[in-house]
């Protein structure tokens, strides 16, 4: 059976879970590095604030071995400030971070709470007519290597990628009871 780590600092972490829990998966929370330890089959790097999430991953020790295991080809899914850790740049200048992506972002790219919306988009080996809710949302300036496939984007802007087996959106699919972006992450543990 498949066991994901949920970055549990801050977050909508437990939504994450909860849809794990539906799709019959196991996960548990990473709240410190021994938790961090344990064996898995991918993470789950929920929405919240990444400035807060980055702050704490440094100071539990968390930062460089969960970058460690990602370069190392461990399957990560980033959603909204998940995004964010994971981008190598913020509007064009290196961002600290697990910046294990080559991407470049910009922060609340979609304005306070009161900017957020939901919409559909079609995502690319996803499916069709996605709900996607968007929370001051980033999005994707544009992309740094060729590696990185554009898998959507919403108004003109990127808003979910793809990257080996690192997989990030913009908005937030476990706020919706479409399962099919964490579906299409699962896929990504078996390759």
């Amino acid at each position: 059976m498949k066991r994901i780590a949920v970055l549990a600092l801050q977050g909508a972490f437990a939504e994450h879970e909860m849809m794990l829990r539906q799709l019959g998966v196991q996960s548990f929370q990473v709240r410190q590095l021994s938790d961090w330890m344990q064996p898995k089959d991918g993470l789950i790097l929920p929405g919240g604030e990444s400035t807060v999430q980055c702050r704490l991953l440094i100071q539990l020790g968390l930062l460089a071995p969960i970058r460690k295991d990602i370069l190392e080809g461990l399957p990560v899914f980033g959603t909204c400030a998940g995004l964010i850790l994971l981008a190598r740049q913020e509007n064009g200048r290196p961002r600290q971070g697990l910046s294990t992506m080559d991407t470049d972002v910009c922060r609340n790219a979609y304005g306070r709470q009161l900017g957020s919306f939901q919409t559909t988009g079609n995502i690319q080996d996803v499916g069709t007519r996605i709900p996607m809710t968007f929370i001051r949302a980033p999005y994707v300036l544009r992309t740094l290597s060729s590696q990185v496939r554009i898998l959507t984007e919403t108004d003109g802007r990127i808003t979910a990628v793809q990257q080996g087996s690192q997989l990030a959106t913009a908005f937030h699919p476990e706020l919706t009871t479409d399962t099919r972006l964490h579906e299409y992450f699962l896929r990504l543990t078996e390759l």
